[in-house]
């Protein structure tokens, strides 16, 4: 009994040292964040910053206006929600109430597989398929655009969607749909009228992750999207919040590097004024 007792206590120890590490690491970034991109916004003016619409690091008479990047990644992103959702949310009841065991099985595998798929390979697939499509097919100068990353974003975000909202389907007890249909329902209007609801949490939750996957991407966007920093327009090549640190950190100094910090800032607190507010409706529901 003492041994339980110790090794529980052994394990309750373990399990808090790594809570508090992961807490103290995010408190840590965003120290990090806060102290290194302060400065900068000082300097360029807070209003200028957030506001300004022109982005010209390097001139020779530098701007630092990144409107067009937060408008770019508010876009991109509810496009992407607003395509993918409704995909991969009726992909999990389809293959959770649906779909025949060895279908199932097919497409949880197919879906594991998206999943694992580095988002480098979905900008080269983009830029090699996607975007010549685009191209082609509305007659645009260049496919690079604002639609090619939706459509690229909101194929990355599937597999998080599909994956969480079927396990909640999944744990939805089959005591509510068997009175459902002995009350005479359908099973269509048992899945959707019964189970959904049932699930509505682990859904919500699984569009929770798709948005972060959304926002935080660089690399496949990046690659789809033409990295040019001008004002958003579906069929334009425009620039992320995420893709403005990455393309131009690796050779900037000074208040340059400094502003890309406080993007990186900006960034995280659209990051986490979003999953506050989502998670702020989430627990208002349950209440």
């Amino acid at each position: 009994m003492k041994k339980n007792q110790a090794l529980e206590r052994i394990v309750h120890g373990i399990f808090l040292i790594l809570g508090l590490l992961t807490v103290g690491s995010v408190l840590l970034i965003t120290v990090y964040l806060v102290v290194s991109g302060i400065p900068a916004i000082k300097e360029i003016g807070l209003f200028d910053f957030l506001f300004g619409t022109e982005w010209a690091s390097t001139a020779e008479t530098p701007k630092y206006g990144i409107l067009p990047f937060i408008l770019t990644s508010v876009y991109g992103t509810a496009g992407a929600i607003l395509v993918g959702v409704p995909i991969g949310f009726l992909s999990a009841v389809y293959l959770s109430k649906i779909a025949k065991p060895k279908v199932k099985t097919f497409m949880e595998g197919a879906v594991s597989l998206l999943a694992g798929i580095p988002s480098v390979v979905y900008g080269l697939v983009g830029m090699l398929v996607l975007v010549p499509g685009i191209r082609t097919l509305f007659d645009v100068p260049d496919g690079a655009s604002l639609l090619a990353a939706i459509i690229v974003l909101a194929i990355m975000i599937l597999p998080s969607i599909i994956k969480v909202s079927m396990t909640a389907l999944d744990a939805v007890p089959k005591e509510y749909e068997d009175a459902s249909l002995a009350l005479g329902a359908t099973p269509i209007e048992t899945y959707f009228r019964v189970s959904v609801p049932a699930a509505k949490s682990g859904i919500a939750a699984a569009v929770v992750l798709g948005v972060g996957r959304a926002i935080g991407e660089a690399m496949a966007v990046m690659m789809v999207s033409g990295n040019a920093a001008n004002m958003p327009s579906l069929f334009e090549s425009v620039r992320f919040l995420t893709t403005a640190v990455a393309s131009e950190m690796s050779y900037s100094s000074g208040l340059q590097q400094q502003a890309l910090f406080s993007i990186a800032l900006v960034l995280f607190l659209f990051i986490m004024l979003i999953n506050a507010t989502l998670n702020f409706f989430l627990k208002k529901e349950k209440d």
